[in-house]
């Protein structure tokens, strides 16, 4: 067994580029690289170090959830170690078949299971959520950190003056925030150019937080929220706006969201498509629709454009914001363990050291995913158009929006 071991795990950091180690329940110490170790892997139990040969980083995942794995030093090392040595890829039989039975239980065809889904995961409350989030916006999507950005604050309020000048949102005009969350949208739209817009929501609590912020503020007039699932349209606006979205719709579910975003348009409208996506065609990664976004599915970025195409959209601009997701990463991940006493403290029984070992290898984890040089997955901005642009209805070159910046 030590000689089996130790080679594979000298195959692991051959191919990882980092030293570490491994220390089994006996207490036997195996380490890899002529360095200092970045990260320990304690295994509690020799059933914990099976799973791990079974079941791949899901095993070893599931291992530390439960405290039969322990991790010392580096845990963003250590993700990035794993996504670079291929052990995502290990055990991919098993976990394929628990992959499509979770997409079965949780498909979104429903409206009902899809707001259940979204519940299980935004529905944690506001209070949770201000713990970690930029403030005041409460911006739960990428930001945008072009040089020189110092905070996560700045690098939201940067995504939204880059949405707004990417779709010429202007004064008076109308639009709806499809999957507004907390508002942040549509709060410093109102107060930057002065649009007005609607959101739409399936997650109850954010919309009942939000209709109480809105009244709050005086500003029912200006700004409203609708509780509904992303397919029920029920008016067409200016402007459509969707930032983290498209990656809730789910594999059979993609054309009809998609549909949905065009019907909500006026002809000649524009509209901002924010979303996570594949470059190829993947699996949607098990860890994080299993344990964080019940009912997700990453799609391709391919795929979206032919839906789009599907429903006579125009792309305009294409924009890949990949590298600014990991440091809006880092920074929710930071100020999560920062303030985990105070997170812990709002729900004792649901906040436990399990509930925070889950959200940091999904905050840290999907940073080291973005961060990878090998990665697949990406974020894209998709400007589409409803019907063609004309040299009149959009600036013939991209210089307009970063002259701001500069």
């Amino acid at each position: 067994m030590r000689f089996s071991l130790q080679g594979i795990i000298d195959s692991l950091g051959s191919r990882a580029g980092v030293p570490f180690a491994v220390v089994t329940s006996d207490g036997t110490r195996y380490a890899t690289g002529a360095d200092e170790p970045r990260f320990t892997i304690v295994f509690r139990s020799d059933a914990a170090l099976l799973s791990a040969f079974t079941r791949g980083h899901m095993g070893l995942l599931e291992g530390w959830f439960d405290g039969n794995v322990e991790v010392e030093g580096d845990l963003g090392a250590a993700f990035a170690a794993g996504m670079q040595s291929g052990l995502d890829t290990q055990g991919q039989t098993v976990l394929k078949v628990e992959n499509h039975l979770h997409e079965l239980r949780r498909s979104n065809r429903t409206p009902a299971q899809a707001k259940i889904n979204a519940r299980a995961h935004y529905g944690l409350g506001t209070p949770f959520y201000r713990l970690w989030l930029d403030d005041p916006l409460m911006m739960y999507t990428c930001g945008y950190w072009p040089e020189g950005t110092a905070s996560l604050e700045e690098a939201q309020r940067n995504k939204i003056d880059h949405v707004c000048r990417k779709i010429g949102l202007a004064r008076g005009e109308r639009y709806i925030d499809i999957g507004c969350g907390f508002g942040g949208f549509m709060f410093r739209a109102l107060e930057t150019v002065g649009a007005l817009g609607t959101g739409l929501n399936t997650t109850t609590e954010q919309v009942h937080w939000l209709r109480e912020e809105i009244g709050r503020r005086g500003l029912g007039d200006d700004l409203s929220v609708r509780e509904a699932d992303f397919r029920e349209v029920d008016a067409q606006y200016d402007k459509v706006v969707s930032i983290g979205v498209l990656e809730h719709a789910g594999r059979d579910q993609l054309a009809e969201v998609v549909r949905a975003h065009a019907d909500f348009l006026k002809p000649g409208g524009l509209g901002m498509l924010h979303f996570i996506g594949h470059v190829g065609r993947f699996d949607t990664e098990l860890f994080i629709r299993k344990h964080v976004f019940p009912g997700g599915w990453i799609p391709s970025l391919a795929e979206v454009i032919v839906e789009m195409e599907r429903c006579g959209l125009e792309v305009v601009d294409i924009e890949n914001l990949r590298r600014h997701y990991a440091p809006t990463l880092d920074a929710w991940a930071e100020r999560f363990s920062r303030n985990w006493e105070a997170i812990r403290a709002l729900d004792p029984q649901r906040h436990t050291e399990r509930f925070r070992r889950v959200w940091l290898a999904y905050l840290v984890g999907c940073a080291e995913m973005f961060r990878s040089p090998a990665g697949y997955t990406h974020l894209f901005q998709i400007v589409f158009s409803k019907g063609n642009i004309t040299r009149a209805s959009y600036p013939m070159g991209r210089g307009f929006l970063y002259e701001r910046e500069r």
